[in-house]
């Protein structure tokens, strides 16, 4: 067996081992209770609107936390997800939120071509509250990126029923597994507003 035949198999086996783990994690969160999620108040540049209406007839919510415009890598997790609006759409409701005054929101996503819903959560405890927030600073938010899967009951009660961070290499981002593949993985690339 040549030595690229011996790391061919070792890498089948690691990549099994992989997807293994990643069943045992799904069917973690799929046991998690729910958390209650007050019916914040946010606002976007038509006005302000609960949490509760992000839903529209869904039953269930895509929250993305978002840190806002100075951050080039939420804006890469956004430009993705614009490409798939419509997949997720057709199952969930999506929305964006940052603490972005909504005019700041609206010209960015207009420069970016985003055509997903945008909020503000500015001056509310929304990613405190949901853990996405931190004590320091990054790119001029204390705002941390991540998700949060809220499912709306028949009674209007508001519950998240999963969580995620995002960071670089997460499975919500993939230009991470396309550069991984390369010979020297992503090296020191970071993301850019423009190239």
């Amino acid at each position: 067996m040549s030595e690229r035949d011996d790391i061919e198999r070792k890498l089948t086996a690691a990549l099994r081992d992989l997807a293994e783990a990643r069943e045992r994690v799904l069917a973690l969160r799929r046991q998690m209770t729910g958390e209650p999620v007050q019916d914040y108040a946010l606002s976007n540049w038509e006005g302000g609107v609960r949490l509760s209406e992000l839903f529209g007839e869904k039953s269930d919510l895509i929250l993305v936390h978002n840190m806002g415009t100075g951050c080039p890598y939420c804006t890469m997790w956004a430009d993705g997800f614009n490409g798939v609006l419509p997949h997720l759409e057709s199952r969930a409701a999506f929305a964006v939120v940052s603490p972005d005054d909504p005019a700041v929101q609206q010209a960015f996503a207009r420069q970016r071509g985003w055509r997903f819903r945008m909020y503000s959560a500015a001056g509310t405890g929304l990613f405190a509250d949901l853990g996405f927030a931190s004590p320091e600073e990054h790119f001029g938010s204390a705002a941390m990126p991540g998700v949060s899967v809220l499912r709306k009951d028949a009674d209007g009660s508001i519950t998240r029923i999963s969580r995620d961070e995002f960071g670089p290499g997460d499975p919500y981002c993939g230009v991470w597994h396309f550069f991984d593949l390369l010979h020297d993985g992503p090296g020191d690339w970071q993301p850019q507003f423009e190239y």
